[in-house]
């Protein structure tokens, strides 16, 4: 059956959740690896809970950058056209999503290892010296298909920033751009993600879970806008094989040591 929520697991998932939101490291396959450690139900608000703490990572975006957000018209319309494949996909398969691939430890581990590999690869050939140095100089066509690969995404593990990322990468964006592009394209996606959940299964929380919620969501915003800071400092002086060969060995790790 499994455990529900305690403290300690609520504040753990949450400083994951917060600490691997914009990192090309999938903070999903993080929370449902850690939740399947933990031996935590896979009942319906534990995975609520995974996905409405990501709301909490969203704001620290909108937090850090609330100037370039408010006034970025032109910004916005190229991530809400990179925004449309995901909300799509999203809505027709959230079934699926929720009840057969999230809390799948075997998907998580395939799919960091298979991301890592090309986190590598991509990194071994991009060139920056070219390439576009300002999310708001992409192309309609090119933010449209950045959306499409963060609809990879929906597989858990595979990682919302990383297969933006890629993405981004792959359609001529410098790294700090692909990496901004990645958190500005979070928000309305993860908005949609969360927003549409809540309307689902929102009615059926208590009042204390909805408090866990509150707590996630907090412990999640504070520790994301560190991470985002810190990330982007990283990402100035070195490159994102770091993360790919970090993928390869959790997901290896993983799957030799728990799920042999």
């Amino acid at each position: 059956m499994g455990k529900d929520l305690d403290l300690i697991s609520i504040i753990l998932l949450s400083v994951i959740q917060g600490l691997t939101e914009f990192l090309p490291v999938s903070s999903t396959g993080h929370l449902i690896l850690t939740s399947h450690l933990l031996d935590l139900s896979e009942g319906e608000f534990v995975k609520s809970f995974e996905i409405a703490i990501q709301l909490g990572s969203i704001f620290s975006i909108i937090f850090l950058y609330f100037r370039r957000l408010a006034g970025g018209i032109l910004l916005w319309s190229k991530v809400l056209i990179a925004f449309i494949p995901t909300g799509v996909l999203g809505f027709l398969f959230y079934k699926i999503i929720k009840y057969y691939l999230l809390g799948n430890p075997y998907v998580v581990v395939i799919s960091l290892v298979l991301g890592g590999i090309a986190l590598i690869i991509l990194e071994l050939t991009h060139k920056e010296k070219f390439a576009i140095e300002m999310p708001e100089d992409i192309s309609y066509l090119r933010a449209f298909s950045i959306g499409l690969f963060q609809s990879l995404s929906m597989i858990p593990g595979v990682s919302r920033a990383g297969a933006t990322i890629i993405g981004g990468l792959l359609l001529g964006l410098k790294r700090k751009s692909a990496v901004e592009f990645s958190f500005f394209l979070a928000v309305p996606t993860m908005f949609a993600a969360v927003g549409y959940d809540l309307i689902k299964t929102g009615s059926s929380f208590t009042i204390a879970q909805w408090k866990t919620l509150g707590i996630g969501f907090i412990i999640s915003f504070i520790v994301a806008a560190v991470a985002v800071k810190t990330f982007l400092r990283f990402i100035s002086k070195y490159s994102f094989i770091p993360f790919g060969i970090y993928r390869i060995l959790i997901g290896l790790v993983y799957w030799m040591v728990v799920l042999k």
